[in-house]
């Protein structure tokens, strides 16, 4: 590799996407100190409409459309590397490129977001994770997956979409109080720098004062697809960057979300499709399970085998709770 030409990895400009991708950055310049790493800012289709007063209810913005225009530049070659949230990234990628490599995966629970104020002095300590929230209360989430096991547990929920990044998500909860909560990743939490303690206000800058989280068990609200993992996607010719790309990879990851990404191709669906899946390392033997709620009940299965044949513990997987 001629080590004077930088190596470009393309980003979104989102704060979330920033700090993911200023992760890998620090990473390969402290692995690579001798070569030159710089990020690339690129605007997606789905950054816009996120961000747009102009979207009908009911509209869906598919994940892939937060990828696109990284990928554009990769084919272009105005970049070598591109940064995503896996869980944005589709299963059948553009021809040319390749998932390079997957980082080691955060922690994948959603967390329940509320202001304290809405509480009324119920206790949100002990109990189930929903307990709380009163009959008919308001849940705000643009997640198919995450409405189906809500309105599972608690079919009472009224849940409204709920878009913008972080922060946004956050204080919409203070400035409307006719939400009584919304559902966030941990991993975005995390990685963004807020903390807080299990059922306790919420830590961070720029956060509303009485803001509160609570986890949400990862065995009851199953995860999305490849969710808290970050991915790296490369051409298929760039086998300049193959160090690079090894470094950065995580193989446990890798083999769960491998398994992941298989079961939602085998589905036939998309990032956004009413199905849920999580892969796990358990005494050196991958555990996948999966819900899939586009059926009346919910179809629920899970597999276990050797991390080597996680493609084919995903497709077996999405065999068991295909609707029949």
């Amino acid at each position: 590799m001629n080590q004077t030409v930088p190596i470009i990895i393309a980003t979104r400009g989102s704060p979330l996407a920033m700090t993911q991708s200023n992760m890998i950055l620090a990473e390969c310049r402290r692995a690579f100190p001798d070569r030159n790493f710089e990020l690339k800012i690129v605007k997606t289709t789905g950054d816009r409409l996120q961000t747009s007063n102009f979207i009908p209810p009911g509209t869906t913005i598919s994940k892939g459309l937060f990828t696109k225009e990284l990928e554009v530049a990769l084919l272009n070659g105005e970049a070598d590397m591109a940064v995503h949230s896996l869980k944005d990234l589709p299963t059948d990628l553009p021809s040319g490129l390749m998932l390079g490599a997957v980082s080691r995966r955060e922690d994948v629970r959603d967390v329940l977001i509320y202001h304290k104020d809405n509480l009324g002095g119920a206790d949100s300590s002990p109990g189930h994770f929903l307990d709380f929230i009163p009959p008919g209360g308001v849940v705000g989430t643009c997640s198919t997956r995450r409405k189906a096991q809500l309105l599972e547990l608690r079919p009472d929920l009224k849940i409204i979409e709920h878009r913008g990044n972080v922060l946004t998500r956050i204080t919409k909860l203070d400035e409307n109080r006719g939400i009584f909560a919304t559902v966030l990743a941990a991993a975005g939490l995390n990685r963004l720098g807020y903390t807080f303690d299990e059922g306790g206000p919420i830590r961070g800058e720029r956060v509303p004062e009485g803001i509160c989280g609570r986890y949400m068990n990862s065995g009851i609200i199953l995860p999305c697809v490849g969710q808290a993992a970050l991915a790296i996607e490369v051409r298929v010719e760039g086998s300049v960057i193959a160090e690079v790309c090894k470094f950065l990879n995580h193989p446990e990851t890798e083999s769960c979300v491998t398994a992941e990404r298989s079961f939602l191709a085998s589905m036939g669906g998309g990032c956004q499709s009413p199905v849920a899946c999580l892969g796990e390392i358990r005494g050196g033997e991958l555990h996948v399970a999966a819900c899939n709620f586009d059926c009346n009940p919910p179809v629920r299965a899970e597999v276990s085998g050797a991390p080597s044949q996680a493609v084919a513990l995903g497709e077996q997987l999405a065999a068991l709770v295909k609707r029949s």
